[in-house]
């Protein structure tokens, strides 16, 4: 059984930092890519930043020089430091891990935890 849990998400004021986390069981973590996308309401879910397996990173034009995607291939785990946070930065975060590779296609989402900016 594959699961994608999510911890770290608040309530925090402008300016200040969060730092999520992604706990990944069920799959061979290091073969995926792991990305973190958010959702705020009524708007479509997007991307926020994505690390695939052998490191290459990629951040959201919005949020390059304040986010931090981070692997621990040991643990299983995906973290976000967010620092800088803005009020436009309110969404549910959601872990997601991505494999293609050989045919095969494997696509998991964690359950979102919910990031609150504001003043």
């Amino acid at each position: 059984q594959v699961q994608l849990v999510e911890s770290g998400g608040g309530l925090v004021q402008p300016g200040e930092s969060l730092r999520l986390s992604c706990a990944a069981s069920g799959i061979a973590f290091s073969g995926y890519a792991m990305g973190w996308y958010r959702q705020a309401p009524g708007k479509q879910r997007e991307l926020v930043a994505r690390i695939t397996s052998v490191g290459n990173i990629a951040y959201a034009d919005s949020v390059k020089g304040r986010f931090t995607i981070s692997r621990d291939n040991a643990k299983n785990t995906v973290d976000l430091q967010m620092n800088s946070l803005k009020p436009e930065d309110t969404a549910v975060y959601y872990c997601n891990a991505d494999f293609s590779s050989y045919g095969i296609t494997r696509n998991y989402w964690g359950q979102g935890t919910q990031v609150t900016v504001s003043s």
